[in-house]
């Protein structure tokens, strides 16, 4: 039944709602700056209460696993990018110039923090190490993602002046990130509490900047210049990525001798894109109506890693049984 929820959740279905609301009723003229004005102000709520919930107890717990998570980070920051740009002979075939530039900013991301503790708990990994790697890649992203951008995409990518990307993260993601790590001693434990419903803000923030910046590129022919051989073909980048991700990651967790728990963590944690940080972060480095073309991929991959992940979850959390039900085999 876990698994069922994490192939077919609400958000998935509220982004396919939401782009196809989009798609039919894009928001143009003064309804686009008001709800541009409404997107700058939920990133920088979004990003406040990232700060807020992110646990310096958790990190300092898990932070003397200083190999794994330097496994993690070099798959997420180092191995995703270069993979992007060796396939580049093989993608920008499938998808087409717009939606690859869209797969080098996925490459350039963090990694999620949400569902790779979530996969990493229920394949019984090494939780502890998940948190901190997932959480120490998301504060990290906020530096790394935009030099990655800038050195991935150059003057492809419409992210206008460097100085310009630079002051607006340090005011719309940094400046409200740590205003949530300072606020963290007075509203942490409000946080702690109303987090179930917080994950809405969380949530709404992101359809909310998913339904702008579709508009944007649905007002500019986005489904014009995407065609529907180039959407088939984003599925099969996607899957190849992944796929090569998820093998690179195993096979350095082996390599290495870490344990099975330290694998599993380095499979969940070093193989996630973020949607949560990527659309918001999208929204503040590009400029321009190319952003609905940037995030479709990271939308897309999202799903596929969920879905592929959740399977793979099941697996691993089967693994005892598996040995026990061989013994008593073996017994018999």
């Amino acid at each position: 039944m876990k698994y069922l929820r994490m192939l077919f959740d609400n958000f998935t279905l509220a982004l396919l709602g939401v782009v196809l609301i989009a798609t039919l009723l894009p928001c143009s003229g003064e309804g686009a700056v008001m709800f541009g004005w409404l997107t700058n102000l939920a990133i920088g709520l979004l990003f406040f209460l990232h700060g807020a919930k992110l646990s310096r107890e958790a990190i300092i717990a898990g932070a003397g696993h200083w190999r794994l998570h330097l496994v993690v980070f070099s798959c997420t920051f180092v191995l995703f990018p270069l993979l992007g740009l060796a396939f580049k002979p093989l993608f920008v075939p499938l998808v087409g110039n717009e939606l690859y530039l869209g797969v080098l900013y996925l490459c350039a991301l963090p990694a999620t923090v949400q569902s790779a503790i979530a996969f990493t708990s229920l394949a019984r990994g090494n939780v502890p190490a998940a948190i901190c790697s997932a959480a120490a890649s998301s504060l990290l992203g906020i530096f790394l993602t935009p030099l990655l951008v800038m050195l991935l995409l150059g003057a492809d990518g419409d992210t206008g002046s460097g100085l310009d990307a630079v002051l607006k993260i340090t005011l719309q993601l940094l400046v409200p990130f740590v205003a949530g790590q300072i606020a963290r001693r007075w509203i942490g434990d409000w946080v702690k509490r109303n987090a179930r419903w917080l994950k809405v803000v969380d949530q709404g923030s992101i359809l909310l900047v998913v339904y702008t910046a579709f508009s944007e590129a649905v007002v500019t022919g986005l489904w014009h210049t995407v065609s529907a051989q180039h959407l088939a073909g984003l599925f099969a980048v996607c899957g190849i990525l992944l796929a090569v991700v998820l093998l690179g990651t195993r096979v350095l967790g082996r390599a290495l001798g870490f344990s099975v728990e330290d694998r599993i963590t380095i499979l969940f944690a070093g193989s996630k894109k973020s949607l949560a940080t990527g659309v918001p972060m999208a929204q503040v480095l590009f400029v321009g109506s190319g952003i609905g073309a940037m995030i479709l991929p990271l939308m897309l991959f999202h799903q596929i890693q969920l879905m592929v992940c959740a399977v793979l979850a099941q697996r691993y959390a089967s693994r005892k049984d598996e040995v026990e039900a061989e013994v008593q085999q073996a017994v018999k």
